[in-house]
C-alpha cells in the first residue's frame, strides 16, 4: 500500500480528533462504585448480564488515554504522536477489549462511557498502526447492534474521520475501517447518513480506487468491494457520479488519459477482480455484481463500453473467467450448481456488452465458440439436475402411509437459496442465447456442430428453456439447422411440433413420403417420417 505524505488527510484526522481526546481527559466517568460486600461489588462491576468488569474496562481505557497523552505534555501546539509500536502487555488487554465488544452489553456500555469519543482522540493521536486498528475494530463491533451503530452514525466527527481512515496506509486499519462501514450501510435507519457523507468527500472514491487497483490483500479487496457494492445498491446516483468520471475517457485527450487512468473506476474493478479470481470466489462475486449493477443503468452500460479498448479489457477478462474459473468443459453439475450465483452475473454483464458490442471484432461469435457451448453446457446441466431425486424428500415408500421426514429449517432455506440462484442463472442464459441465435450465421453453425459445440441433445436442451419466451430467436436458428443438418431438424421438429406452423412449414405428400417446405417456398429433399 501506498504511503501517505503527512499533509491534508493527516491534517483533517488532527483538526477532527485534536480537542475530542482533552475533552474526555476533562470529565473522564466515574470508576464503578466499590461496596464492602465482595459479592455485592462484584455485582456492581459486571457489565450487564456479562462477567465483564466495568473497573478492568475503565483502567484499560485510561491506559489508553495516557499512552496517547502522557502526563505533563501539553494539550495545545502539541504535535507528539504515539510511535508505531505497542507495549506487549498492553496490546493483549486493548485485544481483550476488542473481543469484548463483540457482547452487546459491553458495546452499550462503551457508548455509555463515552468510549467512541475517546476512541476517536487516540485514532487521531495515534500514529501505531496496530492501536488503529484495534481502535476502530472495536468501534466496529459497536457498530454491529443498533443502539450504538445510531450512536457512532450520529456523531459526524466520528464519520468524517473514519471515511478519511479509508486512506490510510496500513492493511489491517483498512480491513476494519471497511468492515465497521459495511456494517453501518447495512443498517436502514442510519445508511442514509453514511451515503450523504461519501457524497460530500470525493476523497472516499479516490481511495476506494487506490484500493481496488493496488492491494493484493484478498480480505481487504473483498470487503472494500462489498462496500462499494452496497453503497451502488443504496444510491444509483452516487454509483453514476463515481463511474461518469471515467466515461469520457475514449474521446479525452493523450494526457487527460494518463491523469485519469489511476482513478477510471471500472479498470479498477477489474484489476481488484483479477487479483481475486485465484484466491476469493467469494470476493469475485462481489465484483462481478458490481458490473452487473453497472449494466442496470444507462450511464454505468456506457462507462463499461465507453473505454479507449471500447469495453475489449471487460470483455476479455469474464470470458475468460468463465471459460477457466466458473465452467469448464469437463465441471461437473454440481459444480456449475454452486457458482450459479457469481456465475449469473458474470454471464449478464457478458450479456449487456455483447449487445452494445455488436460490431466489435472482439465480440464476434465465431471467436467466441467455447462460450457457445458454456451456455449450452448450463442449460443442459439445469434441465439434469431437476431430474434427480429432491434431497428434501423422502424416496417413494411402498407403505402408502409413509409421508417425507422432516427437514430442518437451515437446511430448507439453503436448497431454496440454491435454486433461486439456478433460476436467475437460467434467465440470464436463456436471454444471452437468444440473443445469439439471433445473431449467427449459416456458416458458424454449421462449425459448431463439426467442432462438437452444438449437438441434437443441446438444441433440445436449449429450445426447452428458450420457448415459448424467445419464439423468434428459436425459430430462426432452426431455419439455419434445417440447411446444416436436415435430419437434427426434423427430430427438433418432432420433439417441438409448435414451430411447424410457425416456420411456416407445410406436408405435401410427395413420392409415398413427406416433403418438408420451408416459409421461402424452398423445399427440403428429406422425408418426415409420420
Amino acid at each position: 500500500m501506498r504511503e501517505l505524505e503527512p499533509v491534508r488527510e493527516e491534517q483533517l484526522l488532527q483538526k477532527h480528533c485534536s480537542n475530542i481526546l482533552n475533552a474526555g481527559m476533562d470529565r473522564n466517568p466515574s470508576p464503578p462504585p466499590s461496596d464492602e460486600s465482595t459479592d455485592e461489588t462484584t455485582r456492581v462491576d459486571a457489565i450487564g448480564n456479562t462477567v465483564y468488569s466495568k473497573h478492568w474496562l475503565f483502567s484499560t481505557l485510561m491506559k489508553l488515554i495516557e499512552l496517547v497523552c502522557p502526563e505533563g505534555e501539553e494539550a495545545e501546539g502539541s504535535d507528539s504522536r504515539t510511535e508505531t509500536e505497542l507495549d506487549e502487555d498492553l496490546e493483549n488487554e486493548i485485544c481483550k477489549m476488542w473481543d469484548m465488544s463483540m457482547d452487546e452489553d459491553v458495546a452499550v456500555f462503551l457508548q455509555e462511557f463515552n468510549a467512541t469519543d475517546i476512541l476517536l482522540g487516540i485514532i487521531g493521536k495515534s500514529k501505531c498502526p496496530r492501536l488503529t486498528e484495534i481502535c476502530v475494530g472495536i468501534l466496529g463491533n459497536m457498530a454491529c447492534y443498533k443502539e450504538t451503530c445510531q450512536a457512532i452514525s450520529n456523531n459526524d466527527n466520528l464519520v468524517n474521520v473514519l471515511l478519511l481512515l479509508l486512506g490510510d496506509s496500513d492493511p489491517p486499519t483498512l480491513l476494519e475501517t471497511s468492515r465497521l462501514i459495511l456494517g453501518c450501510l447495512s443498517q436502514p435507519d442510519v445508511s442514509s447518513i453514511w451515503v450523504d457523507q461519501i457524497h460530500k468527500q470525493h476523497s472516499v472514491r479516490e481511495n476506494v480506487c487506490f484500493i481496488m487497483q493496488s492491494s493484493t490483500n484478498a480480505d481487504l479487496l473483498g470487503k472494500i468491494g462489498e462496500v462499494v457494492d452496497k453503497l451502488f445498491d443504496l444510491d444509483k446516483e452516487l454509483m453514476l457520479s463515481w463511474v461518469v468520471e471515467s466515461k469520457g475517457l475514449a474521446d479525452a485527450s493523450t494526457i487527460e488519459k494518463e491523469n485519469s487512468a489511476e482513478t477510471a473506476f471500472v479498470p479498477c474493478l477489474l484489476e481488484a477482480a483479477r487479483q481475486l479470481r485465484s484466491d476469493s470466489i467469494e470476493g469475485l462475486e462481489v465484483y462481478m455484481h458490481i458490473l452487473q449493477l453497472l449494466t442496470t443503468t444507462d450511464g454505468g452500460m456506457q462507462a463499461i463500453v465507453r473505454t479507449p479498448d471500447k469495453a475489449e479489457a471487460t470483455w476479455t477478462l469474464l470470458y475468460d473467467i468463465v471459460r477457466t474459473d466458473l465452467c469448464q468443459d469437463d465441471d461437473p453439475a454440481i459444480i456449475v450448481e454452486e457458482q450459479a450465483s457469481v456465475l449469473s452475473s458474470t454471464l449478464a454483464v457478458l450479456s449487456a456488452i455483447f449487445a452494445s458490442c455488436m460490431e466489435e471484432n472482439y465480440i464476434k461469435i465465431e471467436r467466441n465458440l467455447p462460450l457457445l457451448d458454456t451456455l449450452l453446457r448450463v442449460l443442459f446441466y439445469a434441465e439434469e439436475s431437476q431430474k434427480r431425486p429432491s434431497e428434501r424428500t423422502r424416496r417413494p415408500s411402498t407403505d402408502k402411509w409413509s409421508v417425507p421426514s422432516p427437514i430442518s429449517g437451515a437446511q430448507k432455506g439453503k436448497q431454496r437459496e440454491g435454486d433461486f440462484h439456478l433460476k436467475i442463472l437460467l434467465d440470464i442464459c436463456c436471454e444471452f442465447l437468444s440473443e445469439i441465435f439471433m445473431n449467427i450465421g449459416k456458416e458458424i453453425v454449421s462449425k459448431s456442430f463439426k467442432e462438437g459445440f452444438l449437438s441434437q441433445e443441446m438444441c433440445t436442451s436449449a429450445f426447452r428453456h428458450l420457448l415459448p419466451q424467445y419464439h423468434t430467436a428459436v425459430e430462426k436458428f432452426h431455419t439455419i439447422v434445417l440447411e446444416v443438418q436436415p435430419d437434427t431438424a426434423e427430430q427438433l421438429l418432432l420433439e417441438f411440433p409448435n414451430l411447424r406452423s410457425s416456420l411456416g412449414v407445410v406436408a405435401a405428400t410427395e413420392r409415398g413420403g413427406t416433403m418438408l417446405c420451408g416459409a421461402d417456398g424452398r423445399k427440403t429433399e428429406k422425408l418426415l417420417i409420420v
